[in-house]
């Protein structure tokens, strides 16, 4: 089996040098070429902008794993078994302290769409022989997928949402009592103190070691992409929830809901005719009920007869990969024709 080649990028972005959190600018552009590529291929390569979900980054993807293929193997086979023509991907890093990113812009976390867009697509396209893009991704990759795909298609021809965020009454709520509960403990208080949570978070040794400090590090994520407050005493965010009782916001909870794809699709609808694929899928079993979204997604988009690719398999949240088998495939045969 031919094999094709990883090649890594120090890119330095001007967009992310003021980001608030002080996380690196300097980042790793991780590019996978297929065999035989050329930079002279007179038809030119798709481009698969790959977005990693939250608490993951780039270099993760390429992890050996006894269990599963990496992206570079995966590549590899699909393109030998002649189930994807040669594409190139890009996996990109917006890794920051909050956990991860949703892949929009934030005053609270930083510009990290219109460095996506702006940076690092116009850096593969200066570096490398690209006819056409597609964004890809899982969780919260997957719903960055969604939202840079449908904001623009004069740059993506195809996305594809692997259980993207959803439905946030489904996927976030049911988590803000544990996330209350964390930062209320934050310093020994009875108030709840996301900052002063934030501080001891980072000094733990083993950060994984409590799993409602994970889901307290979410739902902080969350509120620095969907309610970011520059005034704000805590992160420069606003919580959906009181700080001290847990009393819905209402007016904070409305600013998160105006980013839900849900809702979303119906103000993108014209920009989505557009997409040669739409590829949504999520697991039956999702623990975080990324399914009821992908449903209601699948039904919005249903009504506005907008043609798309829609399937649930047996399976939950995590360990997906497998699902890449139809996806990437598919990205190829779509973006060929």
């Amino acid at each position: 089996m031919q094999q094709g080649r990883i090649v890594f990028h120090r890119f330095e972005s001007n967009i992310l040098k003021s980001n608030p959190l002080k996380d690196p600018y300097i980042r790793d552009v991780i590019v996978y070429l297929p065999p035989d590529y050329s930079q002279t291929n007179s038809k030119g390569y798709t481009a698969v902008m790959y977005l990693p979900a939250y608490g993951s980054f780039g270099k993760m993807l390429l992890n050996l794993d006894p269990f599963s293929e990496t992206l570079e193997a995966r590549m590899n086979r699909l393109i030998f078994e002649k189930k994807c023509s040669p594409m190139v991907l890009v996996i990109v890093d917006c890794f920051t302290k909050f956990g991860g990113s949703q892949y929009i812009n934030s005053t609270a976390t930083g510009m990290y769409e219109d460095y996506i867009i702006n940076e690092i697509i116009r850096f593969v396209d200066e570096n490398y022989n690209i006819l056409n893009h597609a964004i890809m991704g899982h969780s919260s990759g997957g719903y960055g997928a969604l939202i840079l795909g449908m904001r623009h298609p004069d740059i993506f021809q195809a996305l594809v949402d692997h259980s993207g965020d959803s439905a946030f009454e489904y996927c976030y709520l049911p988590d803000f009592p544990k996330a209350l509960e964390a930062y209320r403990g934050a310093g020994g208080g009875i108030h709840g103190d996301p900052k002063k949570w934030f501080e001891e978070f980072w000094q733990k040794p083993n950060k994984h070691q409590d799993p409602d400090d994970v889901t307290a590090l979410n739902i902080l994520g969350m509120a620095a992409h969907y309610s970011p407050n520059p005034g704000s005493p805590f992160l420069g965010c606003d919580f959906p929830f009181d700080l001290e009782t847990g009393e819905i916001r209402q007016d904070v909870w409305n600013r998160w809901i105006s980013f839900d794809p849900t809702r979303m699709v119906v103000k993108y609808q014209d920009n989505l005719k557009k997409m040669k694929l739409i590829y949504i899928d999520c697991g039956i079993r999702d623990e975080f009920n990324i399914h009821l979204g992908c449903r209601i997604l699948h039904s919005k988009l249903e009504k506005m007869r907008i043609k798309h690719f829609y399937e649930e398999f047996l399976g939950g949240h995590s360990k997906i990969s497998h699902r890449y088998d139809f996806s990437l495939p598919m990205i190829s045969q779509e973006l060929a024709a």
